[in-house]
């Protein structure tokens, strides 16, 4: 089942992840989809460096090794990079939570430029559980990049 608008796009699936030879199941996960006015290069360096992210994502963001850790008032959550393409993609997995019998949630950044217009779109993916709220995890997203665009003067 797919659910388009206007401005962003939800995408709802069942899909399998392979982590280090087991299949874990994703229940759903959602794609929203935003036209941002700037570069690859300035918005990727908000994407995947923890000094970018901090300026929007969270309140302090630190990196030890390949290991983020995002700080918001009274909530610490930790996440690995687990791909990365400079200028296109990067995506990261959380750590907080995990035992043998969850599944594992990502979230990722993808950007895209219309080869026609040369606008630059930012596609937010990430995975959510049955228990999740799916319009308060896509009303934060869209508060989240409202902050970015503005950060950023898109």
């Amino acid at each position: 089942m797919a659910f388009f608008f206007a401005k962003d796009s939800i995408l709802h699936k069942e899909q399998n992840i392979c982590c280090m030879g087991k299949v874990k199941k994703v229940e759903k996960q959602i794609e929203l989809e935003f036209q941002i006015n700037t570069s690859p290069r300035i918005l990727f360096q908000r994407l995947s460096t923890p000094h970018g992210l901090s300026e929007w994502f969270a309140s302090n963001v630190n990196l030890s090794g390949n290991i983020f850790t995002f700080i918001w008032d009274d909530d610490v959550k930790k996440a690995v990079m687990v791909e990365k393409k400079e200028n296109k993609y990067v995506r990261f997995r959380w750590l907080n939570g995990h035992s043998e019998n969850q599944t594992e949630k990502h979230f990722a950044f993808k950007l895209d430029r219309d080869e026609l217009t040369g606008d630059i779109s930012l596609k937010v993916m990430e995975d959510v559980g049955d228990d999740d709220n799916l319009d308060e995890v896509i009303s934060l997203w869209n508060y989240q990049i409202k902050e970015l665009k503005r950060l950023i003067g898109a």
